[in-house]
C-alpha cells in the first residue's frame, strides 16, 4: 500500500505538464508542433532555448519535490526502505509526466524527470550521468541517444551502489529497487521506439544549442 501511495504522490506532481502549460501561455499546444512530444527537446526546438531551459528545470524539480515529499512523510516509519520509496515517487512523477490524465494521457517521454530522479536520489549518481549524456550529445547531437544510454547507466549505478551498501537496504528491497529501475528504463526505450528506428536508419534529427532549429 505504501508503494502505491508513493506512486500516487509522484503522479500528482508529474501531472504538472510544464511544456504544455508553457506552450499554452504562448498560444500553442506543444503536442501539435514539432515531434508532438510534450517535453524539453520539443520545447527547445519549437519555442527556443529559454523555453527548453524552463521546461527542463521544472520537470527536474517536480520529480525532486515528489521524492522529497515522500522522504519527509515516511522517513520515520519507513526509514529502512526510504530509497525504495523515493524511486516509487520518481516513477509516479514520470508516469504523470508521460501520461497526464487531463491531456488524454499524452505527455512527454520522462527523460527530464529521470534527470530529477538522478539529481535527488543521491549525489553519487550525478557525475557519471552528466559525463555520459553530454559526452554523447556533444559528439553526436542526438538527444535521444544520450537519453537512452543514461537509462542504461542508471541501472548500472543502482546495482553497483546498491551492492556496495550505499542504499543501506536488505537484498529483497534492493532487488525491488533494481526492478523498478529496469522498468523505468524499459518505459523510456518504449517511448523512444520511433527515435530508435530513426537512429538505426540514420534519420534522427540533431539538436544544437547554438540555434533554435536543427538539421
Amino acid at each position: 500500500m505504501i508503494r502505491f501511495v508513493c506512486l500516487l504522490i509522484g503522479y500528482v506532481f508529474g501531472c504538472f505538464q510544464t511544456s504544455y502549460i508553457y506552450g499554452r501561455l504562448h498560444g500553442i499546444d506543444i503536442r501539435k508542433y514539432g515531434s508532438g512530444n510534450a517535453g524539453t527537446t520539443n520545447s527547445l526546438r519549437v519555442l527556443g532555448k529559454k523555453a527548453g531551459a524552463i521546461v527542463l528545470f521544472c520537470d527536474i524539480i517536480k520529480t525532486g519535490l515528489a521524492m522529497t515529499a515522500v522522504r519527509l512523510l515516511f522517513r520515520e516509519q519507513y526509514g529502512e526502505i526510504l530509497y525504495l520509496l523515493a524511486i516509487y515517487a520518481a516513477a509516479g512523477a514520470i508516469l504523470g509526466h508521460n501520461f497526464p490524465f487531463y491531456l488524454g494521457f499524452k505527455g512527454g517521454k520522462g527523460i527530464a524527470c529521470t534527470a530529477g530522479l538522478v539529481i535527488f536520489f543521491h549525489p553519487y549518481m550525478l557525475i557519471p550521468q552528466v559525463i555520459t549524456f553530454f559526452g554523447i550529445f556533444f559528439a553526436t547531437h542526438y538527444v535521444s541517444l544520450g537519453s537512452l544510454v543514461v537509462e542504461i547507466v542508471l541501472i548500472a549505478e543502482m546495482v553497483i551502489f546498491g551492492q556496495m551498501g550505499v542504499w543501506g537496504m536488505e537484498q529483497a528491497a534492493l532487488n525491488e529497487l533494481y526492478l523498478v529501475t529496469v522498468l523505468l528504463a524499459a518505459l523510456a526505450f518504449w517511448g523512444h521506439r520511433a527515435n530508435i528506428k530513426r537512429l538505426l536508419h540514420k534519420e534522427e534529427r540533431k539538436t544544437y544549442l547554438s540555434k533554435k532549429s536543427e538539421e
